[in-house]
């Protein structure tokens, strides 16, 4: 999945300028999780050919030391430009489990006073973005200090759509950031378009009212390339961006606050 590489130039690369590292944040779904996940493999390719390589960090899946994640690069010294994205296929996905390793990043961040995703830039870096998947309400935490517009999914179906305005609510109100929300058609079903069409502006009608108008929207096949593209260039359009710190004065004098719950999973 990951690979070390090593060079004879490598310790030079630490004085060179660093290019800021691009994430997106993709609210785990809680309903219509195979087409919600099918939509976001497809989007990753397409970031993939426009921006380089891609890094999911799964928030839903726990490491272990069987399978080590997250976790497990946080409770060691960073990599610095070792590591690098696999070179044996240009289509090749890089997926790390990262549910214990999210609210570690969050607890470091916290003693260091820095901005919640400042610590994923060391381990990084040569990537072309990174996609946080993980609960609304953890990515409301983590991207709180981030200018993006994280992405919800919303499947067929008056559950998902009750999901996804919770996702919305998650980031309006506790880190006052839009989110972009995409309703899936299944391959070939257009007559669904209308019904989308219906439940989203129902959606936005209720987030005019109650969240400020923070959602934007949009309508999406994942099998077609050309609808998959136009919304993978809106997220690299409205991509955050970790850069590097230079010097304690370019760092926050004092942690930021948090919401409760998240707080408590990055204190365990």
């Amino acid at each position: 999945m990951l690979e070390a590489c090593f060079h004879q130039g490598a310790g030079l690369h630490r004085f060179m300028p660093q290019t800021p590292l691009r994430v997106l944040g993709v609210a785990s779904p809680e309903y219509g999780a195979r087409e919600a996940l099918e939509a976001l493999w497809h989007v990753c390719g397409a970031l993939q050919k426009l921006a380089g390589p891609v890094l999911v960090l799964d928030g839903t899946a726990g490491e272990s030391q069987d399978v080590p994640g997250l976790l497990h690069l946080l409770q060691q010294a960073p990599w610095q430009d070792r590591l690098a994205p696999s070179t044996h296929s240009s289509a090749a996905l890089a997926v790390l489990p990262a549910a214990r390793g999210l609210p570690r990043l969050l607890r470091l961040a916290q003693q260091a006073g820095a901005p919640p995703l400042q610590g994923l830039l060391p381990y990084f870096r040569a990537y072309g973005v990174v996609v946080l998947l993980a609960p609304a309400e953890w990515l409301a935490v983590l991207l709180a200090q981030t200018v993006t517009m994280p992405l919800v999914f919303m499947p067929p179906g008056e559950a998902a759509m009750l999901a996804a305005y919770h996702s919305a609510k998650q980031f309006a109100v506790h880190a006052g950031l839009t989110s972009r929300v995409v309703a899936l058609l299944e391959r070939g079903a257009a007559a669904q378009r209308a019904q989308a069409q219906t439940a989203l502006d129902n959606l936005q009608r209720c987030a005019a009212q109650y969240l400020g108008g923070l959602v934007r929207t949009a309508i999406i096949e994942p099998h077609n390339p050309q609808d998959v593209q136009r919304l993978a260039l809106q997220l690299l359009e409205n991509a955050g961006t970790i850069e590097a710190v230079h010097g304690s004065a370019s760092a926050p004098q004092t942690a930021p606050r948090y919401t409760g719950a998240f707080r408590s999973e990055a204190l365990n």
